[in-house]
């Protein structure tokens, strides 16, 4: 139950899960290449649903459909926050373990089992859920509609649940634990922006994702006890369903509101990482602690009033789209200020460029590069056409996947010897730096052209 070793367990794991996520986009990344070509390996790994050498069009919609729920839920939110949560907040409020060691220990074992049985759903007759990472209705909530829509989304949902309550538990622990645990003379405004960050992303997630909890009880109703939240006037085949009265918009209106919040959840911990080793390493104080604390609060609070800019097309009020416009721009300004204060720290720094202070740095490379693009997006009348291209993908994998990835890599190389009692080899940090902020760029900064010329996203 000791911090240390919880951290541990989610870090480990949480890199398990990642060398898995990217390995399936490997296998559906050499189909998409050469569509027209057979490769024998993809039979090796994938047997029966890549016979002949080349994925079945529904298990490659699986494989889309994982990759994304490891990246974003298992890995950037539990491996991140998980991990360094879990190390610093007692470290550096000065209490001697979590507020409940007990209740630390039950969130990772949930998360872990939340890993076994969303890893389960490979080893089912039917495959892994295939209605992509944000689970749409009608293919998650009618059972027989493709394959993957029956075991294995169940399975998916429970997965979920259980991550849920993992993360839940361990969020509740960090907000009581910062409140009351602090040491004496450590007022709110004298805590490490690390700290500031791991408790508004606690509590982020705890208000944030009991509302998906909501919208997977609805579409339980929906696919085992005949409701019909999410269904309308669905024909399959030559059978009429007879669901009347539901609309697929509603989950997207649930996932949303969590999922938006989401992605600050998964950011957040890195930019606080981010903040404390740009301060240490250019040997001075981060420039503006003070702003620094309030974008992170302004950004906690605009998160929950943004979701709409993911609903742009889905025939919305337009003068809504406005309104959700205005607020998803607002949010650019305390984003701006993370950055600006972030290069003022590094001017006329005493710079150690150490393997940890790189990543760092390239985690503010990545969210300029991937955040100037969410501008593009977070406008109504660009999106119509952007929408659900691979400009949207470039995006997210940019300000989301590669930034974050970046401000965990910072955060391992920097407290790897408090985690482990030994140091990192150094040369072998700056090529592992230089080889992943390279290829992360050659592989992603590419699609944004890819989707201007209207590449749909999972062709």
């Amino acid at each position: 139950m000791d911090h240390k070793m919880i951290a541990k367990q989610f870090l480990i794991t949480g890199i398990i899960m990642a060398v898995i996520a990217m390995g399936l986009s490997i296998l559906f990344r050499i189909q998409l290449a050469w569509p027209d070509k057979t490769f024998p390996i993809l039979e090796t790994f994938l047997g029966t649903w890549a016979e002949g050498g080349r994925i079945k069009a529904d298990f490659y919609l699986s494989l889309v459909t994982i990759h994304g729920t490891i990246m974003v839920f298992f890995v950037l939110t539990a491996g991140l926050s998980g991990t360094f949560s879990n190390l610093l907040i007692p470290l550096q409020v000065g209490a001697r373990d979590m507020a409940s060691p007990f209740l630390n220990m039950l969130s990772y074992w949930f998360f872990f089992m939340a890993c076994v049985i969303m890893m389960g759903s490979f080893f089912i007759q039917t495959g892994p859920a295939s209605a992509g990472w944000t689970v749409y209705p009608p293919l998650s909530a009618i059972p027989k509609a493709i394959p993957g829509s029956g075991l294995g989304m169940t399975m998916w949902l429970i997965s979920m649940v259980l991550f849920v309550a993992s993360s839940l538990m361990g969020g509740i622990n960090y907000v009581t634990t910062i409140i009351n645990m602090r040491t004496k003379g450590m007022d709110l405004w004298k805590m490490p922006l690390t700290i500031w960050a791991f408790f508004l992303t606690a509590i982020l997630g705890i208000l944030s994702f009991p509302v998906l909890v909501a919208g997977v009880v609805l579409l339980v109703f929906d696919r085992s006890f005949g409701t019909s939240f999410y269904l309308s006037d669905i024909v399959m085949g030559t059978e009429i369903l007879p669901n009347q009265g539901g609309s697929p918009i509603l989950w997207q209106h649930l996932f949303w509101f969590l999922g938006h919040p989401e992605v600050y959840i998964v950011i957040m911990p890195a930019m606080g990482i981010s903040s404390e080793i740009i301060s240490v390493n250019s040997r001075k104080p981060i420039f503006g602690y003070h702003a620094m604390v309030y974008s992170l609060i302004g950004i906690t609070l605009l998160s929950f009033i943004v979701w709409g800019h993911h609903m742009f097309v889905t025939g919305m009020n337009p003068w809504l789209g406005g309104v959700f416009m205005i607020t998803t721009l607002i949010i650019a300004v305390p984003s701006a200020v993370k950055t600006f204060n972030w290069l003022a720290t590094l001017w006329r720094g005493n710079i150690r460029f150490t393997p940890a202070m790189l990543f760092a740095i390239g985690l503010v490379s990545f969210f300029i590069s991937g955040g100037l693009t969410g501008i593009w997006l977070g406008n109504a009348a660009l999106d119509i056409n952007l929408h659900d291209t691979y400009f949207v993908v470039a995006h997210f994998h940019l300000v989301m996947g590669s930034a974050a990835i970046f401000g965990m890599l910072a955060g391992v190389y920097h407290w790897f010897p408090r985690l482990f009692g030994r140091l990192m080899d150094k040369k072998l940090g700056y090529l592992h730096f230089w080889v992943t902020f390279i290829c992360a760029y050659l592989v992603f900064f590419p699609l944004h052209f890819l989707g201007l010329d209207g590449v749909p996203r999972r062709y």
